[in-house]
């Protein structure tokens, strides 16, 4: 009996091992690398030119997800966050509080009563991703400029802008979608990344479930109008009466699933996340299927400016950014959903390859000497005119922020896999202890 036993037990180990070595050589296949200091440039180039409403929104999510994890909800600790910032973390907030600070400096508050954006922009939603901003710095009681009204503090500003989204200033479709413009209901792929983040973390923080369901609402909305049913990809923009834009451009499939998994991130961390667990598994299936469809168009490893449509199309150019941020998504959604073999991060590592890949000594500091998507001093090539989605562009603020997360995303994804390769060696250890005893 014992040596019947043992040699079943054997089998088992074995396979244990082959399991265990499989994962190994899955976790350590890093590919082309980029050093911290190379970040840093890509950083700072984002900090010199991050000045429109949702450039700085994207700046400080970015910021977050690189250097104060503890303060993403990509984070796995659970929600609200502390009110106390450790202290390891105050240098790494500095920036952070310094966008809020910036934002609070130039709002001029409620006008005769009515709620008012955080900046004024003709897009309702972008100023809106610099919503969790405002809640954090009043979260963690950071102090005001001294040029801020008495009466005005952040949670003012963060419930105006909220009431903003609400109220007649902003036009809706019939069944409640918030529309992406204020002088007409328009509704953007963008608009995914930039306000239903803002909702969720405003329930978490006031408690307030319905907030989390509207966020998750707001994101179910924008798909039925916007997703295409024949490729599975959404439309950039839908419903105007003039300025749409019917392409499936790569950036805002990116800005859709980056922003569903924010959401997908707040709820799950949230207090509500066992009373919200259908909501999750939507945004599961939503994300993958923006993945699915657009890395069905993946020939070169760079997407072009609209996914299904060739490089030498009129109007149409390889894009690097939206090519980082869906990369960036798939690194995230193989950690957010407990999905350790996704099926698109073999397409993610080859964009990241494709990015990084240089010609030059990987040991250069903090330059970029070689790079074929970046120029020497860290701009990332080539890039759409973020302020002109359909021309190409030499610099982009978001895409600065789009190679930040991504890195952030594959350093947290490897992280992530390290942990479970070392979960799996404690675990065939202690196989390999109780077969010696039985034997």
């Amino acid at each position: 009996m014992k040596l019947s036993f043992s040699f079943g037990f054997t089998q088992l180990l074995l396979a244990s091992i082959i399991c265990f070595a499989s994962l190994a050589q899955f976790t350590s296949a890093q590919g082309v690398q980029i050093s911290d200091e190379q970040i840093y440039t890509v950083s700072a180039r984002l900090a010199e030119s991050a000045n429109a409403s949702w450039e700085m929104g994207t700046r400080a999510q970015a910021i977050l997800e690189l250097n104060a994890t503890r303060y993403s909800v990509f984070d796995s600790s659970s929600l609200p966050p502390p009110n106390d910032v450790p202290s390891d973390l105050n240098n790494a907030m500095q920036p952070y509080w310094d966008l809020a600070a910036r934002i609070m400096d130039d709002w001029n508050g409620t006008t005769d009563g009515q709620p008012q954006p955080l900046m004024p922009d003709g897009s309702a939603a972008d100023p809106a991703s610099n919503g969790i901003t405002i809640l954090l710095a009043n979260w963690t009681g950071q102090s005001l400029p001294d040029s801020v009204d008495q009466g005005v503090d952040y949670a003012i500003a963060a419930k105006s802008q909220l009431d903003f989204l609400y109220s007649d200033n902003v036009p809706k479709t019939s069944d409640g979608a918030i529309s992406h413009r204020t002088s007409q209901v328009q509704l953007w792929s963008d608009y995914v990344y930039m306000v239903p983040p803002f909702l969720a973390y405003y329930g978490v923080l006031t408690n307030n479930r319905t907030m989390l369901v509207e966020a998750y609402n707001q994101c179910k909305l924008y798909r039925s109008y916007l997703r295409d049913e024949a490729t599975g990809m959404w439309r950039h923009v839908l419903l105007g009466r003039s300025g749409n834009d019917e392409g499936f451009w790569s950036t805002g499939n990116g800005w859709a699933a980056a922003g569903m998994l924010r959401v997908h991130a707040t709820i799950k961390n949230s207090q509500f996340a066992s009373s919200l667990k259908g909501e999750k598994k939507d945004l599961e299936k939503w994300v993958e299927e923006i993945h699915k469809a657009v890395y069905s168009h993946d020939s070169t490893h760079i997407f072009t400016n609209y996914a299904d449509q060739p490089a030498t199309a009129d109007g149409n150019f390889y894009d690097a950014a939206g090519t980082a941020l869906i990369a960036a998504t798939v690194f995230r959604a193989s950690s957010e959903l407990g999905k350790r073999k996704y099926k698109y991060l073999g397409n993610a590592r080859d964009a990241w390859d494709a990015l990084f890949t240089t010609t030059a000594s990987l040991d250069q500091g903090s330059n970029f000497t070689g790079y074929a998507h970046f120029t020497e001093d860290g701009w990332l090539q080539p890039v759409v005119n973020p302020h002109s989605y359909s021309v190409e562009g030499s610099e982009s603020a978001e895409g600065q922020a789009f190679v930040v997360m991504l890195y952030a995303a594959r350093r947290d994804w490897e992280n992530g896999a390290s942990g479970a390769k070392a979960r799996i060696g404690l675990a065939v250890s202690m196989a390999a202890g109780v077969l010696y005893a039985l034997l």
